[in-house]
């Protein structure tokens, strides 16, 4: 029997997804999680084969879960589920441990099937989500402060204003959005910020 534990926020998603995987005779959901704390305190308390887990969720996200769990001994096998389809999101999970990453039109038997292999050691990653992952993989990583700056340029300020909130010059700051746009094969800030919101760089929902 292959112990499960559920963390999403949506109550919704958490029992329709118990329901499906409780129809597989060797899958069993040992509990539910509704936000990221609740995830890490149930997994030390539960120890569960696979933890299938959303990346956006209250008091912490996916990543800073998956990145807790992971100093664990043995390292947890972890299956992120969510709605994401951002190549930053799908390197950032596998980056700091996710064996597998599944979006949320998955059919059934894709999930209940990726539940086993990475229950078998495998990693698991459908092709599409492959192919997404060797394109990023191929386009230049932004730097820590690069993406500080970027985050900063997609609230709309100014160079000046960016220098003042991390503490740099403003000319370190213009220096940087150079490299920015070189980096992202962009014409301007706009555009820029466009394309990183698509590459899941920035959210600017």
């Amino acid at each position: 029997m292959i112990r499960i534990l559920i963390a999403d926020d949506h109550p919704v998603v958490r029992e329709g997804l118990t329901a499906i995987l409780e129809l597989e005779q060797d899958l069993k959901v040992v509990g539910q999680a509704h936000d990221g704390e609740e995830a890490c305190r149930l997994y030390r308390q539960l120890s569960p084969d696979i933890l299938i887990l959303d990346l956006r969720m209250p008091k912490k996200d996916g990543i800073e879960v998956v990145t807790e769990l992971m100093s664990l001994r043995p390292r947890p096998r972890i299956i992120v589920l969510t709605h994401s389809g951002k190549a930053e999101d799908l390197r950032r999970a596998l980056a700091a441990g996710a064996k597998s990453y599944l979006l949320k039109g998955a059919e059934p038997e894709q999930v209940c099937e990726t539940i086993r292999e990475v229950f078998a050691g495998k990693s698991s990653l459908p092709r599409d989500l492959t192919a997404k992952l060797v394109d990023s993989m191929a386009q230049p990583e932004l730097s820590e402060r690069e993406l500080q700056i970027l985050k900063q340029m997609a609230l709309g300020k100014s160079n000046k204003e960016i220098g003042q909130a991390l503490y740099i010059s403003e000319y370190t700051v213009k220096n940087h959005v150079r490299a920015i746009l070189k980096k992202l094969n962009a014409i301007g800030r706009t555009e820029a910020i466009a394309i990183a919101s698509g590459r899941g760089l920035v959210n600017i929902d």
